[in-house]
């Protein structure tokens, strides 16, 4: 059972699972509290929707630049290594 742990049939998949796994939790958080934020002041400022929408969106898009990193890591984990 031991010996399994090296073999790289077994660990490179865990490898690109842990990758994207551990990547996505970071941009989920950030666009999760993006998202509560913006609410938050649109409930105090509802005539600023324009500029606080725009804002969100372009947040939650660099935060989502993160977890696709991530995904692309752990594609080439997958099918290079």
């Amino acid at each position: 059972m031991v010996s399994n742990v090296t073999d790289p049939a077994v660990v490179i998949p865990m490898a690109a699972a842990l990758a994207m796994g551990l990547g996505a939790i970071g941009p989920g958080i950030g666009i999760g509290l993006a998202v509560k934020g913006a609410m938050e002041a649109l409930g105090r400022n509802p005539e600023a929707e324009g500029a606080i929408r725009t804002t969100m969106i372009i947040g939650a898009a660099l935060a989502e630049a993160v977890a696709i990193y991530a995904l692309v890591i752990a594609i080439i984990i997958a099918f290079v290594l």
